[in-house]
């Protein structure tokens, strides 16, 4: 295969910039882009040089591989008639809006030996990789991921739109089933969870914290890994890394962060994902990767749900001695 026919299904903020990118990769032919509101569509076609497509369908017959960048609640259905039309898919994150619905295109990616790659970006982001490289029997994983509020994204909750990033970055590390978990959130401004934090304990030890907010007065990406002997800490809107033995150091001063200037994760993933195309390899972030990550993901809401309704059932039996309180003023 000398270049990857594809296409970009859903062209908005994200999906535009796939585009961009794919326009300029040279493995790559961008043979359209696809929106249902037609001026997204001509717009961005014409900014990347290539044709404008309304209907997801009609580009399926002319490309090897999709990339997919619509609403959360389409992404089962669109990447199903890919996958069944033959091409490779990538999807950004979550995979589907179930676990149900993400097996099943695991499943058929597999039945049908076809790429299916899930758009976990900071596997990507320079200083997140340069700390995965650098772990080693991690004893402490406390993630900090919260935005200022976006309209946005709102088709999820933030356990979707958020925390997912650092549950795959946390799966990826500690590989080992989960003993206990524990949850908390709430909607604030939304009707789904805003702020979400969760505690899990697995079976080998290790312990993570993980907390996500889309509500908060900045913005802040903090994935910091506790070890023998060493402290290791990625700030991933910075883009730095830092890496401290204890043992050594200096009148305890910290050292300086690892700056990595100008990274471009979006531009990695896509390269990776055309590799994989070209080579058959397995993808860096695949769709079993994508699975698990939800399937936990759906695990903390459901806890988190469950808190909430405990709660309303225990207010709500107080109920009725608070109107006879009042009646009886």
């Amino acid at each position: 295969m000398s270049k990857v026919r594809i296409a970009v299904i859903g062209v908005g903020h994200l999906g535009r910039f796939h585009a961009q990118k794919l326009a300029k990769l040279p493995e790559a032919e961008l043979v359209g882009v696809v929106d249902v509101l037609r001026e997204r569509a001509n717009a961005v076609a014409k900014e990347c040089n290539t044709k404008a497509f309304y209907d997801y369908q009609e580009v399926l017959p002319l490309v090897d591989a999709v990339s997919i960048v619509v609403p959360t609640v389409y992404h089962f259905e669109v990447a199903k008639a890919a996958l069944y039309a033959g091409c490779h898919v990538f999807v950004e994150k979550p995979l589907a809006s179930t676990p149900e619905e993400a097996r099943k295109l695991v499943s058929l990616a597999k039945e049908l030996g076809l790429i299916l790659q899930v758009g976990h970006i900071e596997r990507f982001n320079p200083a997140i990789k340069k700390l995965l490289s650098k772990v080693k029997n991690p004893r402490f994983i406390e993630a900090h991921r919260v935005s200022k509020y976006s309209a946005r994204c709102l088709d999820v909750d933030v356990i979707l739109d958020l925390m997912i990033h650092d549950i795959d970055l946390m799966l990826t590390i500690v590989g080992d089933e989960i003993k206990e978990l524990q949850a908390a959130g709430a909607p604030v401004i939304t009707d789904k969870i805003d702020l979400a934090s969760v505690r899990i304990h697995f079976k080998n030890g290790m312990v993570a914290n993980l907390t996500a907010s889309r509500i908060a007065l900045k913005p802040a990406r903090s994935f910091r890994v506790y070890q023998e002997g060493a402290y290791l800490a990625a700030d991933t809107l910075e883009s730095t890394f830092t890496y401290v033995e204890l043992s050594k150091t200096n009148n305890g001063q910290l050292p300086d962060p690892e700056k990595f200037p100008n990274p471009d994760p979006l531009f990695e993933e896509i390269c990776a994902f055309i590799e994989a195309v070209k080579t058959g390899k397995h993808p860096p972030v695949s769709g079993e990767d994508g699975f698990e990550a939800l399937e936990l993901a759906f695990r903390i809401k459901k806890e988190i749900e469950k808190q909430k309704a405990h709660f309303l059932a225990r207010e709500g039996s107080c109920l009725p001695d608070l109107i006879r309180h009042c009646m009886s003023s």
